[in-house]
């Protein structure tokens, strides 16, 4: 069982991955895919909204019986839509984001967390979450995270290059090149951009399609992870990024080494997949403005999922979408660094919810 929902991740995370890739002017679909790439890691600023969809998530039995629990937690995610907004600036560093959670189950409920970050601190807006006790003496303030106290706290060292944004973007830029290189032309088609669902104020030049089907998920799989992922590996030991990563190239060589010798049992599993994943839908849509930014991107994920074992069917119906807009220019923030009685540290988050028993 859980060698198939593994199954099932990759593939998820393999289209997700390419759901950030940006595209290029005008060319063959690949070909704009991997030129964006580059171009969208420069992006010095931007606005963005961002909503992502639970449609359908239901079990059933092969006799129609449904699983009481997962029942519960089915209808309380249904039509559950988690938002993310916010404005971004290179330098000086600072990134505003509102993370919204909207449950319209039978227990409906919505509250916003917003948070600031800076070079070398973040700022997390306390909410006031209903069924959940937070002190009225912290809500609304911002709890202060420094990345080099926690690091102090736990025993460890503070890195800055963790926290390098520019070696983040080239990072980015190579893993996306190298998953990109290892596709087939055939993964990748235009969509006229009057036909492909754009929003109101989205100009595109032109929309490129990364399509996965219920007859390419197994090669679309097998090429991540027995093509891609190795490479993507060999960029995450280079010496420039273990400052950034904090990941040990020996850890990196045994899982690449791992890798390789399971690739005959991986191919398997996802030959056996095939009997119980059925992909109704899966594909990307990234919308280039004139400038060759990526201004809008969308995914669309419908799948089946019947377990030989258990006899239970899941079926699974997301959709998610991402607009970016002000790109690389001057940004206006919503709310200023928080100072003074706006900020909390830990400490004192964890005294206050102690006074009421927890």
């Amino acid at each position: 069982m859980s060698k198939r929902i593994a199954a099932l991740t990759l593939t998820m995370i393999l289209v997700l991955a390419v759901a950030l890739v940006g595209c290029s002017k005008k060319m063959a679909p690949k070909e704009a895919a991997t030129a964006a790439a580059t171009q969208a890691t420069t992006m010095t600023s931007y606005a963005m909204t961002s909503k992502f969809t639970i449609n359908d998530l239901s079990m059933a039995s092969s006799d129609g019986q449904s699983d009481p629990d997962f029942e519960t937690a089915a209808n309380l995610l249904k039509n559950a839509e988690i938002t993310l907004d916010g404005v971004y600036q290179k330098d000086p560093m600072q990134t505003e984001l509102t993370l919204g959670i909207h449950l319209k189950g039978d227990m409906s409920m919505d509250f916003t967390i917003p948070m600031i970050a800076t070079k070398d601190k973040m700022y997390v807006k306390v909410p006031k979450i209903p069924f959940y006790p937070i002190p009225d003496t912290v809500v609304g303030k911002f709890l202060e995270l420094d990345p080099a106290e926690l690091a102090k706290e736990s025993g460890t060292e503070f890195n800055a290059g963790m926290m390098d944004q520019a070696k983040a973007q080239k990072f980015s830029n190579e893993v996306m090149n190298a998953i990109l290189a290892e596709y087939a032309d055939s993964y990748f088609v235009d969509v006229d951009p009057k036909n492909a669902g754009l929003p109101e104020g989205v100009d595109a030049k032109q929309v490129v399609q990364f399509k996965v089907t219920n007859d390419n998920f197994q090669e679309a799989a097998t090429t991540f992870i027995n093509k891609a992922l190795p490479k993507v590996l060999d960029i995450m030991s280079k010496e420039e990024y273990a400052d950034m990563l904090q990941v040990e190239k020996s850890e990196i060589d045994k899982f690449k080494s791992e890798l390789a010798s399971n690739s005959g049992d991986v191919t398997k599993d996802l030959e056996e997949a095939k009997k119980y994943l059925k992909v109704n839908q899966f594909d990307v849509n990234t919308a280039i403005n004139k400038d060759n930014f990526p201004v809008y991107q969308s995914l669309n994920a419908n799948v089946d999922f019947n377990d030989p074992d258990t006899k239970q069917n899941v079926k699974l119906s997301v959709t998610g979408s991402s607009q970016y807009s002000k790109i690389n220019e001057k940004q206006t923030f919503a709310n200023e660094i928080p100072s003074g009685d706006q900020v909390i540290t830990m400490d004192q988050l964890q005294q206050e919810m102690s006074k009421i028993g927890y």
